[in-house]
């Protein structure tokens, strides 16, 4: 049996493995956008986010792993639907379940509202989601990996909002892309822009005498198409 040095080694005379492994000498890119808030000097105050476009999908989260912690492919994937299963079924019973990853619990609301606590009936509570309290378990992991931050040259919001013409031109390629229909999620991927400036952009398109987009709830999002 190798020990675990010897795994070291190992992975160290594997190219390809050492091209994908985490590395902790670059940092974490970030973009800088503004806000629609106003800071003391009168200008928009701005906030940091990661990257965009930084996702791992689950068959690379599987692929990792497998190379790294000696389970086998899918083995991940089948942990997460028993857990899933399990869990649904103990949240639905009003259950809040504490795991090695956080706590999850049922978030409830009102249907309408309501100042008398005994006017409050069964009909009147709807279940409104999932809640999901980290902890501190993901502040320290991310920790032993981090090192430092840099900044990412991420488009202008303002100068891509301020040319209508090539931004509505985006659109109907956006449009065109997703089959007719688009979110603001997948405008803000497509244009660059934060998703407060794309719903913001995608919602002036409705209005005015000659709108150039439907807006229509489905579920908890909207979907825009052309008019």
């Amino acid at each position: 049996m190798l020990g675990r040095f010897g795994i070291f080694l190992y992975l160290c005379s594997r190219k390809d493995i050492i091209e994908v492994m985490p590395r902790k000498n670059y940092g974490m890119w970030y973009e800088v956008h503004p806000t629609p808030v106003k800071g003391e000097d009168g200008k928009n105050l701005v906030y940091v986010r990661p990257k965009s476009g930084m996702k791992l999908t689950m068959r690379q989260l599987e692929d990792q792993c497998e190379r790294y912690n000696a389970l086998r492919y899918g083995e991940l994937s089948r942990a997460f639907e028993a857990f899933i299963r399990v869990a649904g079924r103990f949240l639905a019973e009003g259950y809040r379940i504490e795991t090695p990853i956080g706590s999850f619990a049922p978030k409830l609301s009102l249907t309408k509202q309501v100042t008398d606590p005994d006017q409050v009936k069964d009909r009147d509570v709807r279940l409104d989601g999932v809640e999901y309290n980290p902890g501190k378990l993901w502040d320290r992991e991310i920790d032993k990996w981090l090192d430092g931050f840099r900044r990412y040259d991420n488009p202008d919001t303002q100068t891509i909002m301020a040319d209508k013409e090539k931004l509505e031109q985006m659109m109907r390629e956006c449009l065109q892309k997703y089959h007719g229909y688009i979110t603001a999620g997948l405008f803000a991927r497509y244009t660059g822009l934060t998703l407060y400036s794309a719903r913001k952009q995608l919602n002036e398109w409705t209005k005015g005498d000659n709108p150039k987009l439907l807006k229509t709830s489905r579920g908890k999002e909207h979907i825009y198409t052309e008019i």
